[in-house]
């Protein structure tokens, strides 16, 4: 079978394996990769399908796709490496480590402010392109004059496209790395993980396309003035630019991540495993402790969902994500369907990327119903355990 599913599954995860290869023959899979990690060893690590519209490209073991979203875990990774060495802190405000931002209404917006996606600063107030967003510098100092939409610290803003460009800065600012450069060196690297905002045109061949969701009205009767529009219309996104090489180019520390299942497990299990993988300490527990904290919750004002944020990671609402326990967990999802979850119960890290986007900010039919299947296993696991 051309787009069966390839990699290895513990025997107790086989049904995972059968409902990603149920969903690639049924095509609502074209790619995708799907890893469990637990105790820092990767109890599945699969993938299967195409990498292009046309079935001409396999998804191999080592495909790369856009992750969108989901990159907001790794910038976040980042601040909160520079917290753990005592270089940042929440609590100060971000003036003390940026001075130009600090104007215009800006004066006592707090570090933890911009992580937990409340600093008011939801986008940029001025029409930008996508080209703008491209030019780091520009776009930056253009969040730095402006003045917040609505209160800091008052309610949650999804800083949708600037999240990296805000917390970039302040990376930049302490370390003198850029985001792409930390992330690289500090993270990724030292991880072996096998990520990168943008990715080098070296990698191209190994790039999955994607395929775009079904384009999607403005809600009847929307303030054309609200925030939401405010947010998605400037720019408006095209999941065709992740294709070009200006994207592909770009530091956006929002959206830019390319990567796969397994090494965003891997990423991740920095955080499932307090801060510790194989054997080197990245983050002390104290900081994982500090990164799983909820330090917002309501209905996010670009969103519309009922959220709630801790350092740099969305935490579980049972109303809005179902598929997730309401636990000691923290996860974020990609435009499309990409999740990364990071169970630290069970030590245990969840990720999916995939190339058949669907209108979706916090996964999608597909992530959901592997990650059910998931927890599924696990919870009969610990059943099976406690007799």
């Amino acid at each position: 079978m051309a787009n069966a599913v390839k990699g290895s599954c513990d025997p107790a995860f086989n049904r995972v394996r059968d409902l990603l290869q149920e969903r690639l023959t049924s095509e609502e899979e074209l790619g995708a990769s799907l890893c469990v990690n637990i105790d820092g060893k990767n109890v599945l690590d699969l993938w299967g399908g195409y990498a292009d519209a046309e079935k001409t490209r396999p998804w191999e073991e080592n495909t790369l796709t856009v992750v969108w979203s989901c990159s907001k875990i790794v910038t976040a990774l980042a601040a909160l490496t520079l917290v753990d060495r005592g270089l940042l802190d929440p609590e100060e405000r971000v003036s003390k480590y940026w001075p130009e931002f600090g104007v215009n209404g800006k004066e006592d917006v707090k570090v933890w402010h911009i992580l937990s996606h409340s600093s008011g600063l939801s986008g940029w107030e001025k029409p930008v392109t996508i080209d703008n967003v491209y030019d780091t510098q520009f776009s930056t100092d253009e969040l730095a004059r402006q003045a917040p939409f609505f209160p800091p610290g008052s309610a949650p803003g999804y800083q949708m496209l600037n999240h990296g460009h805000l917390i970039g800065e302040l990376v930049r600012r302490i370390s003198g790395k850029s985001l792409k450069q930390f992330i690289a060196e500090e993270i990724a690297g030292p991880l072996g993980a096998d990520f990168r905002l943008g990715v080098p045109e070296e990698d191209w061949p190994r790039t999955a396309d994607v395929v775009p969701p079904p384009p999607v009205a403005l809600p009847e009767g929307i303030n054309m003035e609200s925030m939401m529009v405010k947010v998605f219309t400037n720019p408006i996104a095209n999941a065709k630019y992740s294709e070009t090489p200006a994207f592909r180019q770009a530091e956006i520390g929002a959206a830019n991540g390319f990567s796969n299942a397994r090494s965003l497990a891997l990423i991740g299990s920095m955080v499932s495993l307090k801060g510790t993988v194989d054997g080197k300490q990245y983050l002390s527990p104290k900081t994982v402790d500090q990164m799983i904290q909820e330090r917002i919750r309501g209905v996010d004002l670009v969103l519309g969902l009922n959220l709630r944020y801790g350092l740099g990671v969305g935490l579980p609402v049972p109303e809005t994500t179902p598929f997730l326990p309401d636990s000691n967990l923290c996860f974020w999802g990609g435009w499309g369907g990409s999740v990364v979850a990071m169970d630290l119960d069970h030590r245990m890290t969840v990720t999916y990327a995939m190339n058949r986007m669907t209108n979706g900010m916090l996964g999608n039919a597909n992530s959901e119903a592997y990650i059910k299947a998931i927890y599924e296993i696990v919870a009969a696991s610990e059943r099976a355990s406690s007799l």
